[in-house]
This record gives C-alpha cells, sequence and structure tokens, in this order.
C-alpha cells in the first residue's frame, strides 16, 4: 500500500490523524497532513482506508 496525499486539496482537518495516528500527523501550522509512512505496514490497511474515507476534502488516496 503506497499513501498519496493530494496536498492542493488538503486543509488540515485532521480526521486522517484521529483515525490513523501511526501513519498520520499535522504540520506545525496544524494546516497539512504530514505521512508518517507514506508504505505503511498491511495491518494498517484498515486505519488508513478509514482515515482516507474521513478526510472532508478527498485528499488521500490508496495505491496498491
Amino acid at each position: 500500500m503506497n499513501i498519496i496525499v493530494d496536498y492542493d486539496r488538503c486543509e488540515g482537518h485532521g480526521e486522517c490523524v484521529i483515525a490513523a495516528p501511526e501513519v498520520f500527523d499535522l504540520n506545525d501550522d496544524g494546516d497539512e497532513v504530514v505521512v508518517l509512512d507514506d508504505t505503511p505496514a498491511e495491518a494498517l490497511l484498515n486505519k488508513v482506508e478509514t482515515a482516507a474515507k474521513l478526510c472532508p476534502v478527498a485528499a488521500l488516496r490508496i495505491a496498491r
């Protein structure tokens, strides 16, 4: 799995951080996602999928 972020869309809502804190964080300004691990283990797939679904601006995509 590979995580792709559309930084033009990301508004820093942080829903991804809540859903998968092992994979996502926000930058110091709190306005943009930081991917801590852009190729996380398959064991985190459900969390990453939830994070992508919860993003209110659809800025996250998962490539497999």
